[in-house]
């Protein structure tokens, strides 16, 4: 029996190996088949490759890149037409000027390259069939390239030339058989129906993406990728870019009312005087001449706080008549007449000016408030005021300003008449009285 079992695993054994090698040899004559029919299609791919044929669909473009390229073309002319119309400030002569942009914008672009500059961004170029015929520097036809030329730039320009000329000299209010009018009709018929072949294009555009205008579609002209490899993604560059200036524009209008403009420049000029040296500030102390404030002109009978507090009521074009008015006003001012802004409860700052209790208290209040250590600096002589004493006039002075225009008597007031009066009226009630 141990014999027998030892026969049949020796068997069995040998019969698996042979199997195995079976299926090594009928792998090996598959992957030779395999190998022999991928050297039969090489040979035919390389075939059909030297035939020229392409071996993957064109990519087109994606329509929004080419509307994006419209629009950019746009912005650019605007660019560069506004400032310089506004430099050669000639209304009159702004579509020649745009003309000129135009022409060289078109000679630098789509006649040297193919595209325009907003068609380069996107990654675009004009194509078109190729007749025989002489070539521009781009690689457009001659014929096709100076057609799109006169259809783009030469032609908006005559129409925008013949159109204002004919409301200036109001063709549309001329009669009906008139040749004028005739012309501006016909004009408007031309409009509306560039107008609907506009839109039918349009339409199209949508629907197959090839030709983006009339004018493309009339000359065969379409945009197509300038590499193989396009990428097709919408780029979200500048929106972000624009969304980030736009948040911080609104940062910006939010923070700087609450910013002291004030307090910053007096910090700037106080690190700026700790920062020059002794000597400078010596020297130019020596060759300054004494300052004066802005309203140093001012009569000493005027409030020169008054005075600018009363500035801000005038407009922004009188403020300057404003002030001179006001530092001349003690010449001006007839005799007897009483001055515009008169001191009430007067005090004496420390520089020797005079100016309203209130008025003082405020602005020294004011700048103390603003800055530790600030001094508010007087609108006579421009010095900084450190304290304010209440004006005391002698007997003798209070004497010689009784006849002042401060004075008022009791001649003033008629009060003779008024006593009068209410005498008549006592009387009056009296002797009704008595009559009844």
């Amino acid at each position: 029996m141990g014999v027998e079992v030892v026969e049949d695993e020796l068997l069995q054994a040998f019969c698996h190996r042979c199997s195995e090698q079976v299926s090594r040899s009928h792998d090996l004559d598959k992957l030779g088949s395999m190998d022999a029919a991928w050297r039969a299609a090489a040979t035919r791919l390389s075939e059909i490759r030297a035939l020229g044929w392409p071996n993957t669909s064109p990519a087109h473009p994606i329509r929004v890149g080419q509307l994006d390229a419209e629009l950019l073309d746009q912005e650019l002319v605007q660019l560069l037409h506004d400032p310089l119309a506004k430099a050669l400030n000639a209304p009159r002569w702004s579509p020649e000027v745009s003309l000129f942009i135009r022409l060289l914008l078109y000679k630098l672009s789509v006649w040297d390259t193919g595209a325009t500059y907003g068609a380069k961004l996107q990654g675009l170029r004009y194509t078109s069939p190729r007749p025989a015929g002489p070539l521009s520097p781009s690689g457009l036809p001659r014929r096709t390239a100076l057609a799109h030329a006169l259809l783009t730039v030469l032609v908006p320009y005559m129409h925008t030339r013949l159109r204002s000329h004919a409301l200036s000299r109001a063709w549309p209010d001329a009669p009906s058989f008139d040749r004028r009018r005739r012309t501006w009709d016909v004009l408007v018929s031309l409009e509306s129906v560039h107008g609907l072949a506009a839109l039918l294009s349009f339409i199209a555009f949508l629907w197959d993406g090839r030709f983006r205008t009339v004018t493309d579609r009339i000359l065969n002209l379409h945009l197509a990728p300038s590499s193989s490899l396009m990428n097709r993604d919408v780029s979200y560059e500048f929106m972000n870019r624009q969304m980030v200036w736009h948040a911080f524009t609104e940062f910006l209008i939010f923070l700087l009312p609450l910013v002291d403009a004030r307090g910053v420049r007096r910090s700037i000029k106080r690190l700026k005087t700790i920062l020059t040296p002794t000597s400078l500030r010596i020297s130019d102390a020596k060759t300054t001449t004494p300052s004066r404030g802005k309203y140093w002109a001012l009569s000493q009978d005027q409030c020169a706080i008054c005075a600018e507090n009363a500035a801000f009521i005038f407009d922004l074009a009188q403020q300057g008549n404003a002030l001179d008015s006001l530092s001349g006003v003690s010449d001006a001012r007839a005799d007897g007449d009483p001055p515009l802004h008169p001191i009430y409860t007067p005090y004496m700052a420390s520089c020797g000016d005079i100016f309203c209790y209130h008025c003082i208290a405020e602005r020294m209040m004011r700048a103390a408030g603003e800055e530790q250590g600030l001094k508010w600096e007087c609108l006579r002589c421009g010095q900084a005021v450190e304290s304010a004493e209440r004006l005391a006039v002698d007997s003798a002075a209070g004497s010689e300003l009784s006849g002042s225009d401060f004075d008022f008597s009791s001649s003033d007031i008629d009060v003779t008449d008024l006593s009068g009066s209410m005498v008549s009226m006592s009387s009056y009630s009296e002797s009704g009285l008595s009559e009844t």
